[in-house]
């Protein structure tokens, strides 16, 4: 397994960032929440339903000009044993790309089994229950 494709680290967050977009990123739709380190929560936002970098993007785009955020936060799938997969690259790419369009840090989260817990828990958008897991599962840990 090559370094880029291990699980993410805890994340080093600078106090001063306090708002926060998370991403469930798939290929046809990208789940989003926006939270904030105060209170720890995250608010599923409409998910973002575009094939096609530059459609995404443009919608991305438009929730950072809307929201504001300090960072952005994506979540990465693994396997259970923690083996990267396709999905793996795909996300960490959308990662390195939100870096270089928007000029904000992101951070990565292992999502194992979030879209799972959404369905579970009966979210009628299971791509923005995920985004919200994520996101929260990141504000959770953080000082």
């Amino acid at each position: 397994m090559s370094d880029n494709a291990r699980p993410p680290a805890p994340a080093v967050v600078p106090a001063n960032f306090q708002s926060f977009l998370g991403f469930d990123f798939g290929a046809k739709r990208t789940g989003v929440a926006s939270g904030n380190r105060l209170l720890r929560t995250a608010s599923p936002q409409a998910t973002i339903k575009a094939e096609g970098a530059d459609a995404r993007f443009a919608q991305v785009e438009a929730r950072i000009k809307e929201w504001q955020p300090d960072a952005l936060v994506v979540g990465v799938p693994y396997h259970p044993d923690g083996a990267p997969h396709e999905n793996t690259r795909r996300a960490q790419k959308f990662a390195r790309q939100l870096r270089g369009r928007f000029n904000l840090q992101v951070f990565e989260v292992d999502e194992r089994y979030s879209t799972t817990e959404a369905l579970a828990s009966g979210a009628r958008d299971a791509d923005a229950a995920s985004a919200c897991i994520i996101l929260e599962q990141f504000l959770r840990s953080l000082p």
